[in-house]
């Protein structure tokens, strides 16, 4: 209540109490230095509390101030750590860009590389397969001037070691052609020539023995090696048996009665004898030059030759005649023809891997 209140309030209460103007008086003063503490005290107490307040509001105003600047300090703190984080992702995007750039050269790099082993690779390869195509080439050429084929089967042999020593997988069917005509090589190769050459030796030897058709009866020899079939005399014979048998051979041997189906060998002069003889000495020559010369084909051609002289102009009821014509047969068995030999599979697979199929 202020005290312009309480000076009105004073007024109206003398009417209601009369008695004491003093002590009305004194009663008024008393109100009044009441209501003046009352005054104070409400002063003061509002002082206290406004100091209290703004000593709130100071405090207040200095959190605030030192929020504010934590706030400042943090959001600087923030902005520097923003730079800092920019320039690590900078960094991190250049030190990227670099390592991807790296990455693409090595990329290139191994690329390039493997490039260059695959060229290599082929390169090795394609050498390869030219040196045993030619190496083969040049012994199939050789084997079909001279009809040997074993410098042929050694060509393709040493093609096949190589291609098992360089363990490459697509030259494997060029391997098993290598391996499958060298087979079929020697298969359909010459027999054995050392056994031919000795039966051609033997008939070298045996042809001045031979008795032509024309030749006469020798005397001392049994039937059985000139073809004569004069009588043999008895070893327990008697003496006069002796010349009787004698006398009777003799004169069979001066008489000759037989059938002449080739009239051109007996009508063979002495001298046509022996170059018949040396014609056939020279053929049996020439089948062992062939058979040397790994030329079966001649070998054979000469041998049949040697077989129909034989057969035209010496004796064939001679055991000797019947011999070399024995020999002759199984020289012809032993000379087999053969044909020249031929690599077809070989040069289709060495084609094939050279075109890289």
């Amino acid at each position: 209540m202020s005290a312009p209140q309480i000076e009105d309030l004073t007024p109206k209460a003398v009417p209601a109490a009369g008695p004491d103007p003093a002590r009305q008086a004194l009663g008024a003063v008393v109100l009044q230095r009441i209501a003046l503490g009352l005054a104070l005290l409400l002063a003061l107490v509002g002082l206290v509390m406004a100091f209290m307040l703004w000593h709130k509001v100071g405090g207040m105003q200095e959190q605030l101030a030192r929020q504010s600047a934590d706030a400042t300090a943090q959001a600087a703190e923030a902005r520097a750590l923003a730079r800092q984080a920019q320039d690590t992702v900078r960094e991190a995007a250049g030190r990227l860009a670099l390592m991807e750039t790296r990455v693409a050269e090595v990329a290139l790099q191994r690329a390039q590389l493997e490039e260059l082993m695959q060229t290599l690779s082929r390169s090795r390869d394609e050498n390869l397969v030219v040196d045993i195509d030619a190496a083969v080439r040049l012994a199939l050429e050789q084997a079909q001037a001279t009809g040997n084929v074993q410098p042929l089967l050694a060509a393709l042999r040493a093609g096949e070691q190589r291609i098992a020593r360089s363990g490459l997988p697509h030259l494997q069917p060029l391997q098993r052609a290598l391996q499958r005509d060298a087979d079929r090589i020697r298969a359909t190769a010459s027999g054995d020539g050392g056994e031919a050459l000795a039966k051609l030796e033997e008939l070298l030897k045996g042809v001045d023995d031979l008795p032509v058709l024309n030749a006469l009866a020798r005397r001392g020899r049994t039937s059985s090696e000139d073809g004569w079939y004069g009588e043999a005399i008895p070893a327990e014979a008697g003496w006069w048996q002796r010349v009787v048998m004698s006398v009777r051979n003799e004169v069979r041997a001066l008489v000759r009665v037989s059938r002449i189906d080739r009239p051109e060998a007996v009508l063979l002069t002495p001298e046509q004898t022996f170059f018949l003889r040396e014609n056939l000495k020279l053929k049996l020559l020439g089948a062992r030059t062939a058979l040397l010369s790994r030329q079966p084909e001649q070998a054979r051609a000469e041998l049949a030759a040697v077989a129909t002289s034989l057969n035209r102009y010496f004796d064939p009821a001679s055991r000797r005649v019947q011999i070399a014509a024995t020999q002759l047969q199984q020289l012809q068995g032993l000379v087999r023809a053969a044909a020249p030999a031929r690599i077809d599979e070989t040069l289709a697979a060495l084609a094939t891997a050279a075109a890289g199929r």
